[in-house]
């Protein structure tokens, strides 16, 4: 694996990381669960990657998000966010903000509509990122920035919209393997040569069940080897005693569980990026690489539904974007000019199917909504979950 090197003060603080966990491991008796090691490598105050300082969003970070692409995304999203505010309450909350881009597009975009909520609230648990999200809001809508409130917990009651974009794929995993006589779990050691290694102990409490519920319902060949998400499902749960009216809305990369638990999907969806290289490697420089999985959308809705939010909506994002009216905003921009190649082309990146239009998935759970949402009037897949 050829990757850029990071600099002094970048090792410096990785290898700062690295001992933290080390010491965990070795508190733990020499073993932790590989969601563990993640929940560290990204969140560990001070250390992880979404709470530490450096650059992580747009061409000089290590991964760009669709807001991060056009602000075309955002204009589609202000249509269903005003829906959804008109037959609920006129607020959103925005989990997870990353640099502040889709909160800023979509207020301008809600103010053009003249459908701005009186409340913009964002859940961020870094200060890093909550401080630069004050800083792009603050220069570039400042008239718009009373409007908005950071919070670094979730509402006890909330109407209106909740907003997750690439938020689930970043919550920490277990990973596990099937066998013929057992289900075991790929933990994270201390290995001899003073690296992080792979070593496996049988499945155990929720994790076992939760195995053994995917296992009947999918056909795994003996050896199969992929993620579970016991924290993403839970999290969704969790929004049914607290949403009152409204709907969450959640849009990140991943698959109904018969798709994400495919037999030839062998060895997960696990994808590290670091300076837009994507890899294989979670152990590879911790604290300087983003690590994340593809959500299992089956296991949404099945967590979602008994705790009272109802399926309003589930769909690729290209349908999602074009029932929004994407294309309306490209045609409506200057044919053949600067602004218009750039939206056509990032545009294209959003609607492909071998890019982020099939792969990236939209689904809504909602209390109070009258359905069909315009996100899904068309092309709507909830069937397949």
């Amino acid at each position: 694996m050829s990757l850029p090197l990071p600099g002094p003060v970048a090792l410096n603080h990785s290898a700062r990381l690295r001992t933290k966990i080390r010491r965990r491991i070795a508190a733990a008796g020499g073993w932790i669960s590989f969601a563990d090691f993640m929940e560290q490598a990204l969140y560990a105050p001070g250390l992880g990657y979404y709470v530490a300082g450096a650059q992580k969003f747009g061409a000089a970070g290590d991964f760009v998000t669709a807001p991060e692409l056009t602000p075309l995304f955002a204009r589609a999203l202000a249509r269903q966010a005003a829906e959804i505010m008109n037959m609920s309450a006129p607020c959103i909350l925005e989990a997870g903000a990353g640099s502040g881009r889709l909160a800023v597009d979509l207020l301008r975009a809600l103010e053009v509509a003249d459908a701005l909520p009186e409340c913009y609230e964002i859940l961020e648990l870094s200060p890093e990122l909550a401080a630069r999200q004050r800083q792009t809001l603050a220069r570039e809508i400042p008239r718009l920035l009373a409007r908005v409130h950071w919070r670094e917990s979730l509402p006890e009651r909330f109407s209106g919209l909740a907003l997750a974009n690439e938020v689930l794929d970043a919550m920490p995993v277990h990973v596990v393997q099937w066998q013929d006589d057992a289900i075991l779990e790929h933990g994270v050691a201390w290995g001899r040569d003073a690296r992080f290694q792979w070593q496996t102990r049988p499945a155990t409490g929720r994790l076992r069940a939760e195995a053994e519920r995917i296992e009947t319902e999918c056909r795994l060949p003996p050896g199969y080897v992929s993620e579970i998400s016991l924290l993403a499902p839970a999290w969704a749960a969790t929004w049914g005693d607290r949403l009152e009216a409204g709907c969450l809305l959640l849009v990140d990369y991943g698959f109904p569980r018969h798709e994400f638990y495919h037999p030839d999907r062998d060895g997960g969806t696990l994808m590290c990026h670091y300076r837009h290289h994507a890899h294989s490697d979670p152990f590879h420089f911790p604290g300087l690489q983003d690590i994340g999985t593809h959500v299992d959308f089956t296991a949404l809705i099945a967590a979602a539904h008994p705790a009272g939010l109802a399926l309003s909506g589930y769909t690729h994002q290209a349908r999602f974007l074009l029932n929004c009216g994407l294309l309306d905003d490209l045609a409506a921009l200057e044919t053949g000019g600067p602004a218009y190649l750039k939206n056509a082309a990032a545009a294209q990146k959003l609607l492909a199917p071998h890019e982020m239009g099939e792969l990236f998935k939209v689904m809504a759970l909602g209390k109070g909504i009258k359905t069909p949402l315009t996100g899904f009037t068309h092309g709507d897949k909830s069937h397949t979950l």
